[in-house]
């Protein structure tokens, strides 16, 4: 059986078949830079918006510098980067943008106009590789409208199959009655869609300056607490059939949720809106296999099941997993059922990627619905 990720198959200008090695392998966290885009803001100056780079001292810079020129070929080319997917054994990337590339902090007109540069190219690489890509797109949620209104564009018009989100805007966290959020979660649960959470770093990182702290601490810190508040303020409480992706095996909180139901239990203050312990909520979130050790992985499956588990790579950035499916190998006591989950399944069901030929993987409405 083959795979088929495409939303339309008409205009295609070339397929890249993957050589099947066993279950099918999605990868739900690499990410696509968008040179053209970054040219266009360039004179703007974006790097001190960016809390990965504000909070960085001078070599951390210089070494990220150095990256990026290094990794260029590999965020920008997709013919280099199917190489290097048939490497690692991946059959489909959910590719999102470069993390840096939500450009919240542009006024929001202009905000609007670069989510659909974004989103308009993440929708050229699926259609043209249609066996290979799903697309992650981007919408400005400094505007709360525009937001909805390129969510519906980017799902309805493109045929992405959900979109990437930082887990703030500009310092605001996503709960923050001044952001007025509740429309675009409230869209992204009718739509049906994955929301991919990816931080930039922590955005209060004047502590983490040295040592590469503001990705290597901060990144998983800034995941923990706006998951936190999506589930404290009520959001996966009132939209349950929202899809939230956390990356790096979901940051601390995954990994330490009993203090916060203890604190629901114990304190007043911690039961102002949510009417559930908040690990009922956190049960509802899925989780990238970025952990790097076998053992957190292993334990991460136990606590929320294979189902809520998906293969991630961060390609092409150094902090990821460079051989993703032997690390999932790793855990010798995973099931071959719940391995094929981890590897693809998950992640095919979740972005609507049809089990059926190249051609015919158009989402069906009761699929957007939840109902496929």
């Amino acid at each position: 059986m083959m795979y088929s990720c495409a939303p339309r198959s008409s205009g295609s200008e070339s397929v890249v078949k993957t050589k099947r090695r066993g279950s099918l392998k999605v990868d739900i966290h690499c990410h696509y830079l968008n040179p053209e885009v970054a040219a266009k803001v360039a004179h703007l100056n974006p790097a001190p918006h960016e809390p990965s780079v504000r909070f960085a001292n001078a070599l951390t810079r210089e070494v990220n510098v150095k990256q990026m020129k290094d990794r260029a070929p590999m965020l920008s080319d997709v013919e280099v980067r199917l190489r290097h997917m048939d490497r690692m054994g991946i059959d489909i990337q959910a590719v999102s943008p470069a993390p840096n590339q939500t450009y919240y902090w542009t006024d929001p007109g202009l905000g609007a106009e670069l989510a659909r540069a974004v989103n308009e190219r993440l929708a050229q690489i699926a259609a043209r590789w249609p066996d290979r890509f799903v697309g992650l797109g981007t919408v400005p949620l400094q505007d709360p409208g525009l937001a909805v209104s390129e969510l519906e564009y980017a799902v309805e018009k493109l045929g992405l199959r959900g979109v990437e989100i930082n887990p703030s805007v500009n310092g605001m966290d996503l709960t923050d009655m001044k952001l007025n959020l509740e429309d675009f979660f409230r869209k992204a649960e009718d739509l049906d869609i994955v929301i991919f959470m990816h931080p930039i770093g922590f955005t209060q990182g004047e502590r983490l300056m040295d040592h590469y702290f503001n990705n290597v601490i901060g990144n998983p810190l800034e995941t923990t607490v706006a998951a936190s508040h999506l589930i404290f303020d009520g959001v996966m409480e009132r939209h349950p059939k929202l899809k939230v992706v956390l990356p790096h095996a979901g940051g601390y909180l995954a990994h330490y949720w009993a203090r916060m139901d203890h604190a629901w239990k114990a304190r007043p203050d911690c039961r102002t809106v949510i009417k559930k312990k908040p690990s009922k909520s956190l049960e509802k979130f899925y989780f990238d296999t970025i952990a790097f050790d076998p053992g957190m992985l292993e334990h991460l499956i136990e606590r929320f099941g294979a189902g809520h588990v998906l293969l991630g790579t961060d390609y092409p950035y150094d902090m990821g997993v460079e051989d993703p499916v032997g690390f999932i190998n790793k855990i010798s006591k995973l099931s071959s059922k719940d391995k094929d989950k981890i590897m693809g399944q998950n992640a095919a069901r979740l972005l609507g990627i049809s089990g059926t030929s190249r051609g015919s993987a158009r989402r069906s409405s009761a699929a957007r619905r939840g109902g496929g």
